[in-house]
């Protein structure tokens, strides 16, 4: 399985940014898809996940009520989108797929596979 991560860019704090994963496979039975970021000098972290069917959802805690999570599951596509950014924000984004299941899909070795990654740039 690709994945393949669009949407990054650089942007002002306040702003939005919307990133696009798009799989080349049926995504229906992945138990969950997720995405994760990694800045530099830190390790990566799961920041938004969603289970298979769509409705239970995870956020970490410092993107909670700004980032939101979706996976259309007949287009075999996450997004994520990304509300009043701030520069803290700032890391490359990554979208990753829990193909065997885990049920852990709030940490980074419950994935089995990721995308190559899209910059995210928020300046003050």
């Amino acid at each position: 399985v690709q994945l393949v991560e669009t949407g990054g860019g650089s942007v002002q704090a306040g702003d939005s940014l919307t990133l696009s994963c798009a799989a080349s496979a049926s995504i229906s039975r992945y138990y969950a898809m997720g995405w994760a970021r990694q800045a530099p000098g830190k390790e990566r972290e799961v920041v938004a996940a969603v289970r298979a069917s769509g409705g239970n959802r995870w956020y970490a805690g410092s993107v909670e009520g700004r980032f939101t999570i979706t996976r259309d599951n007949t287009k075999n596509t996450a997004t994520l989108q990304m509300n009043n950014l701030r520069p803290e924000d700032t890391a490359v984004y990554y979208c990753a797929a829990e193909v065997d299941y885990r049920g852990t899909y709030t940490q980074t070795d419950s994935y089995d596979y990721w995308g190559q990654g899209t910059q995210v740039t928020v300046s003050s």
